[in-house]
């Protein structure tokens, strides 16, 4: 029985997804991961984007845990090298699958979330893991649905005497959850912000999502975390998403006014102001997709 649990145990290190994960250093107690600016594959095992941690006097705060079991338990790791102090709070910013699939991976936590986040994780959890199964495969061993299990609805949380402010916002999805750490003057936007990275829109509502960014500008951090790219220190990122979703709205409202098909549409030039924006060509085919029946039945002629 014990050579069997070996060979198990061998065969499961053997073949587990190596993410390659080091995290990064904002501060003092906060570190981020950086997810590659792709789509889901089974070369990047579903990494594709941000979450980050504080430590705190006693504990860890984890914001999101990405896309798979493996990567849950890969995050796990790699902050004991940093510190012995428990993982002990999760938060889910939002309920797709690359920020809350990693949520098994923690039997100790509480998690975090708003009730539609977590209605929209219990519900849809299992299509997310079926969908992932087939663009990523083999790193998606072991991921099973663990929903949140505290809702949240203060606007503030204190983490055994550590504080974050919560800020709720929609716009990428119904519901999403900005953290604001006034200790640090870090601001983690997870989906509401996408840096140099083009946004993606399956669930979005883009003038919400536009004055949601435009609330955001108002808040006196020092750095910014994005949900996918690189932090920013300025206000760049915001307005360059706002400017994006500004493009898009406005491309839709016209090509549906002047009666343009989904592929005219598609052979525009890209703007010189997104050139260096990755995945535009992708995300922006799949936003043009999702969202020209609708702006056909309220703009066109």
């Amino acid at each position: 029985m014990k050579i069997v649990f070996f060979l198990f145990s061998f065969l499961t290190f053997l073949f587990s997804f190596d993410y390659k994960l080091k995290p990064i250093k904002l501060n003092n107690n906060s570190y981020y991961f950086y997810g590659k600016e792709e789509y889901f594959s089974k070369e990047n095992g579903g990494n594709i984007s941000n979450c980050a941690f504080i430590i705190t006097k006693n504990s860890v705060i984890l914001i999101d845990t990405g896309s798979s079991y493996e990567y849950g338990l890969q995050v796990k790791k790699q902050i004991a090298k940093i510190t012995k102090k428990p993982i002990k709070y999760i938060i889910n910013t939002h309920h797709h699958p690359d920020h809350f699939l990693g949520n098994n991976a923690f039997s100790k936590s509480d998690i975090f979330a708003t009730n539609f986040t977590k209605e929209e994780i219990e519900q849809n959890g299992d299509l997310y893991i079926i969908n992932l199964n087939n663009l990523v495969q083999s790193a998606m061993q072991n991921t099973k649905v663990k929903a949140p299990n505290i809702e949240l609805k203060s606007h503030e949380l204190d983490f055994d005497g550590y504080k974050l402010e919560l800020l709720y916002f929609d716009g990428h999805t119904k519901s999403d959850l900005v953290l604001y750490d006034k200790n640090s003057k870090i601001l983690y936007t997870s989906d509401l912000i996408f840096n140099k990275r083009t946004l993606a829109t399956p669930h979005a509502n883009i003038q919400k999502w536009i004055k949601s960014l435009e609330e955001l500008k108002k808040i006196d951090y020092k750095i910014l975390v994005p949900g996918h790219g690189v932090i920013d220190k300025t206000k760049k990122a915001i307005n360059e998403n706002i400017a994006y979703l500004r493009y898009l709205d406005n491309t839709l409202k016209e090509s549906t006014k002047n009666g343009l098909d989904i592929y005219e549409i598609l052979e525009k030039p890209v703007p010189e102001e997104f050139k260096d924006f990755s995945m535009f060509k992708e995300e922006f085919e799949r936003s043009v997709i999702n969202l020209y029946s609708k702006y056909e039945s309220l703009y066109q002629k």
